[in-house]
């Protein structure tokens, strides 16, 4: 298992990362465990949760995934695990935290609220990777960095990170980090994947110069580049199978991005590549993610432990110049299949 630095931090992480945004959903609290023990035996310290999960999001069960793993990491060596979570920043496209009755942004109440309820969740008393979960360019920066620093400072979280921020948001905060001389973000956490390159267009850039590491999700696609929605097969209980047959606009959309004809099209482009390689896609888009100089740690998720087999198989897999090659010319041809 290689180990990576996050961004400029003292903090050194696998990898390999593991996601748990289906636990107390879509996954029971026993096999979610079984999960994460068998992530930790594979050598993975790394694991990253958020105050608004489980999803699809909704008040019946929000903030059951932190208390999951907090019950699951109180009987482990907290010194080795590497355990991230968010803060929800304001709605935007289809995801809406439920905390805080909805009203949540990244100002100094919302944030310190948060925090606290993590730190009691997670039954822990510090978090080594805080991360607004979504942006808020409405808010002061100034305000947003100085509470976030005021947690650093207090020994509540050791470095802090972005999610589904922007080129603009990303450098903005960092310049207002170095005016204010407050901690700064090491990490982002943006969706990229073989479908979706989009973070190379500008960021990928931003994050060489700046010293600051991606932390991809979803680099299956959503599942989409394990070939399982092919030939117009709808698993059932797969994540687009159930978005599809929502009533919600935001999430049918979603659906139809990720899955979309011209996503299965490379997706189904992928699939040969992999077969001919003599490996399975999930192994493939994993190791592809991992095998990227601006990545610190790929996050994958599970909603059983069977499933851990094709990812455990990246762990030490470089893949050769013609796999790599192969891929490119897939992503060439079909330009942003996910739009």
């Amino acid at each position: 298992m290689e180990h990576r630095r996050l961004g400029k931090s003292a903090v050194v992480v696998s990898d390999i990362c593991m996601g748990t945004m289906t636990f107390g959903s879509q996954t029971e609290e026993a096999e979610a465990h079984r999960i994460l023990d068998k992530c930790l035996d594979a050598g993975i310290n790394f694991f990253d949760t958020a105050e608004g999960y489980p999803v699809p999001p909704d008040t019946k069960w929000v903030g059951r995934t932190e208390e999951i793993v907090g019950r699951w990491m109180k009987g482990k060596n907290r010194d080795a695990i590497i355990m991230a979570t968010k803060v929800s920043g304001p709605s935007h496209v289809w995801f809406k935290s439920p905390k805080r009755g909805g009203m949540t942004a990244l100002d100094g109440h919302n944030i310190t609220v948060a925090v606290e309820d993590s730190l009691r969740r997670l039954q822990t008393d510090y978090i080594d990777l805080y991360q607004t979960h979504w942006p808020d360019h409405d808010t002061a920066y100034d305000e947003t960095m100085e509470t976030l620093d005021e947690l650093v400072r207090a020994g509540k979280v050791r470095v802090l990170g972005c999610s589904n921020e922007t080129s603009f948001g990303l450098m903005k905060s960092l310049a207002t980090s170095e005016r204010l001389g407050t901690a700064r973000y090491h990490t982002i956490q943006n969706n990229y994947s073989i479908n979706n390159r989009r973070f190379e267009d500008e960021l990928k850039q931003v994050c060489r110069q700046e010293g600051v590491s991606l932390l991809p999700y979803s680099p299956l696609a959503g599942g989409v580049l394990s070939g399982k929605y092919l030939d117009s097969q709808r698993p059932e209980g797969a994540r687009f199978s159930r978005y599809l047959e929502m009533q919600g606009e935001r999430q049918f959309d979603m659906a139809q991005r990720f899955a979309g004809p011209r996503a299965l099209e490379s997706t189904a482009r992928i699939v040969a590549i992999a077969k001919e390689a003599g490996m399975s896609p999930v192994t493939l888009a994993t190791a592809w993610s991992k095998q990227n100089d601006f990545v610190a740690s790929t996050i994958v998720g599970v909603s059983r432990e069977d499933q851990l087999d094709e990812i455990f198989a990246a762990i030490d897999l470089k893949l050769s110049k013609e796999v790599m090659s192969a891929v490119h010319k897939v992503t060439k041809e079909i330009l942003y299949p996910m739009g």
